[in-house]
């Protein structure tokens, strides 16, 4: 396949995704491709063995062995644009993310703190949540919304420009295994370590353009941009991941903020408070940054047609002479 023509039918099955994405949201879990990476990471965990050296070897070759099933499986799959692009939107999550910080937020105006700590601790974030305030859920939900436009979003796009549906899956269940084995606990220190360490190769791109991409968009809304990103180029390095900082330091700096973790980490220095009125200004900025992603996917679109028509004109040109 050209050059010209990959990237306009790469960019095409994006779009096409995204706008699922955005129409129809998720299917039932028992149906989500990500839920089934899921049975099939619990399945190796069961089978792990006990000791640390064995958990570390088996650990990667299960995830290998994930690979190269969800690449073959994604591989196989008819070709057509329509069909690649409704895979592709199964593997995308801007609306499910966008409506479960929603759900937090519109908790958090009614006063509802117990609902919006449930909300918080069961869609976005693994930490406990039953003794957070109302500011640090606010500023939870706003992280959570910043680290996962990278995993959720960007990085799994980023996958697909680059490799096609096979790369996008095999980057999906690497996250989703970092997710569910990537812990520093006895159980999973060695399982999980070779996913996380895949999960943070894979993740070192998307997640510093995500942070452009979000500097970006806050200098489209309010002239912060350049704040943003300087917030993210000082403060990314606070956090464990040497990704996930990233997003979240420019989102804090692009709300004049500073998002915290108990005992963990402090990104930005701002001065205003997280509260749900800060949670919509955040979920505005993704919107835009979104709007941001979909131009330039059409551009994409246009400029393979462009360089599809001039490789031919040159061929042309050529078998002529």
């Amino acid at each position: 396949m050209m050059i010209g023509e990959a990237i306009r039918r790469r960019c095409t099955i994006a779009l096409l995704a995204l706008a699922l994405d955005y129409v129809l949201g998720d299917p039932p879990n028992r149906l989500h491709p990500v839920s089934l990476m899921g049975h099939w990471l619990r399945l190796g965990e069961r089978l792990a063995p006990a000791t640390p050296l064995a958990r570390l070897a088996w650990g990667g070759g299960w995830l290998y062995g994930g690979w190269w099933l969800v690449g073959s499986v994604a591989s196989h799959l008819p070709r057509h644009v329509p069909v690649q692009g409704a895979c592709v939107s199964l593997l995308l999550a801007y609306r499910g993310l966008d409506r479960a910080v929603a759900g937090v937020e519109q908790a958090l105006r009614t006063g509802d703190l117990e609902e919006a700590r449930r909300l918080l601790g069961w869609h976005l974030v693994s930490r406990p949540t039953a003794d957070l305030s109302a500011a640090e859920v606010a500023g939870a939900a706003i992280e959570s919304l910043a680290e996962n436009l990278n995993d959720s979003i960007i990085a799994p796009l980023l996958a697909l420009l680059v490799g096609g549906l096979p790369a996008l899956a095999i980057y999906r269940l690497t996250n989703t295994a970092d997710a569910m084995w990537g812990y520093r606990t006895e159980h999973y220190e060695y399982l999980g370590k070779i996913a996380a360490r895949c999960d943070d190769a894979f993740n070192l791109l998307p997640a510093r353009l995500t942070a452009l991409l979000l500097a970006l968009a806050t200098h489209l809304i309010n002239r912060r941009g350049w704040y943003a990103w300087q917030t993210a180029l000082r403060d990314a390095r606070h956090t464990a991941s040497p990704n996930a900082g990233w997003p979240m330091a420019a989102m804090a700096g692009a709300l004049d903020t500073v998002l915290t973790k108990r005992d963990h980490y402090a990104l930005g220095d701002g001065d205003c408070i997280p509260d749900a009125a800060m949670m919509r200004r955040a979920r505005r900025i993704v919107q835009v940054a979104m709007v941001i992603v979909v131009s330039g996917l059409w551009i994409g679109v246009c400029a393979g047609v462009w360089i599809r028509h001039a490789t031919t004109l040159h061929l042309d040109a050529t078998l002529k002479g």
